[in-house]
């Protein structure tokens, strides 16, 4: 399944140039070679990719605390209904949900530091750029932890979340280099597309922890009764 993290990031990624192109726009410009140019914006996506895999740590302590529990089926179940959750749910309904109302002072407090960072144009403060970004509230990010969940592992968890990142990187740096290349037009579109896509993916993990027996789609997990509470899956 790691490959569609790759796939979230990539898909995900156009999305991101709306929420976090401003951004990567505003980035320091050094004014040295092309090298360091290149070298700057790739910085700030890795430092993203690595805030990510960080957060999929946990998520991944998580599903592996329930996979020794015996509940690897209803990891994955639980993983696709979270994506169908915040793929269906109204936009105008999750805005009122006061859930997220705890972290706007976090957020406050990114913004303050991306301000500090921005008017400094070495490549540590670019990459702390990144990192610190990788903490922002977003819809895609939480899409790939409900992934990294269904990894069931802590450093599987990690790469998950690492892979989401590479994932982004294509786009993200594509934009940092060149500005806003892709019309508003054809991110419209394509931010159509990503909700099927993000459906079709919530229907592959609940079909996985179903237990089927299909092949590559929902293949068949069987608790061998090991004491150390390993699973086999066939």
């Amino acid at each position: 399944m790691f490959w569609t993290a790759l796939f979230i990031g990539l898909a995900g990624s156009f999305h991101c140039i709306g929420m976090c192109g401003p951004i990567a726009l505003a980035l320091p410009a050094n004014h040295g070679s092309k090298f360091s140019l290149i070298a700057g914006r790739t910085l700030y996506n890795l430092g993203r990719a690595f805030t990510y895999a960080f957060i999929g740590l946990f998520a991944g302590l998580v599903g592996q605390s329930l996979s020794l529990a015996g509940a690897q089926q209803a990891i994955s179940i639980i993983s696709g209904i979270l994506i169908l959750g915040i793929v269906l749910i109204p936009t105008s309904l999750s805005s009122k949900l006061s859930l997220l109302k705890p972290a706007y002072g976090f957020t406050s407090w990114l913004k303050k530091k991306f301000g500090l960072l921005l008017t400094k144009k070495s490549l540590n403060s670019i990459f702390f750029i990144g990192l610190l970004n990788g903490f922002l509230p977003c819809g895609m990010v939480y899409l790939a932890l409900a992934g990294a969940l269904a990894t069931a592992g802590i450093l599987d968890g990690a790469a998950y979340m690492f892979l989401f990142g590479l994932g982004t990187l294509p786009v993200m740096l594509a934009v940092s280099l060149a500005g806003n290349f892709i019309s508003s037009e054809i991110r419209l579109r394509i931010n159509r597309l990503i909700p099927v896509f993000m459906v079709a993916l919530a229907v592959l993990f609940i079909l996985r922890g179903m237990n089927l027996g299909i092949p590559y789609i929902s293949p068949e997990i069987r608790q061998t009764g090991i004491s150390d509470g390993s699973v086999i899956c066939h």
